[in-house]
């Protein structure tokens, strides 16, 4: 079960990466409509495709970075508190209530 910072890292990085990708997409067809011939194309579709699996390996990278981050801070168990608790059935002291 991921813990809620490693879960709320993993939905910033796939958002970054997901601009990454854009951004990529929007270079490569700027490229390919301001190349001359079919080969100028080609490559700027390969460049395209390059930064586009960057971005994915780049994503991947960051989520296990995020991974490996919560299991040394190590996550509690559910039910386990680390704040104290009150016992059942004690008083409060005379006065307080």
């Amino acid at each position: 079960m991921q813990s809620a910072k490693e879960k709320i890292r993993d939905m910033a990085s796939t958002a970054k990466e997901k601009l990454s990708i854009c951004g990529a997409k929007v270079q490569g067809h700027a490229e390919k409509t301001m190349a001359r011939t079919s080969k100028e194309k080609k490559m700027a579709k390969e460049r395209e495709k390059s930064k586009e699996a960057q971005a994915k390996a780049e994503l991947h990278q960051s989520k296990a970075e995020h991974a490996a981050d919560a299991q040394v801070h190590g996550h509690h168990l559910p039910g386990h508190s680390t704040y104290p608790t009150r016992v059942t059935g004690t008083a409060y002291p005379p006065g307080q209530i």
